[in-house]
């Protein structure tokens, strides 16, 4: 089992920044880990995610360039710097982790076996 707690979240204006953290305990070894947002009346939404190395990262095309994954594995945590920020990147923010083998980033909601609460991220314009 992996639990998973995030912060960070808060509002923000248009152009802002915010730092999010995931912090995991339990079984942390060789976990891929994710970043996933959902806005209201909209899906769960692959925003970035990071191997279990850290050697490999992954983004959705519309944070490229504004969205950075980074983890630390001797704090368990893994961060989303989030500069450059829109009202459109307003929604709850969820961490997500996978254990796996393979040093690689899942995409696909489905495929992450442990889910944070979520925390707030909004964006004024």
């Amino acid at each position: 089992q992996v639990q998973l707690v995030e912060s960070g979240g808060g509002l923000v204006q248009t152009g802002g920044s915010l730092r999010l953290s995931c912090v995991a305990s339990g079984r942390t070894s060789r976990i891929a880990m994710g970043w996933f947002r959902q806005a209201p009346r909209k899906e769960r939404e692959f925003v970035a995610g990071i191997s279990w190395s850290g050697g490999r990262q992954d983004y959705v095309d519309s944070v490229k360039g504004r969205f950075t994954i980074s983890r630390d594995n001797a704090k368990n945590t893994v961060y989303l710097q989030m500069n450059s920020l829109k009202p459109e990147d307003t929604a709850v923010y969820y961490c997500a982790a996978k254990t796996t083998l393979s040093d690689y980033v899942p995409g696909l909601p489905g495929l992450y076996d442990y889910w944070g609460q979520g925390t707030q991220v909004t964006v004024s314009s």
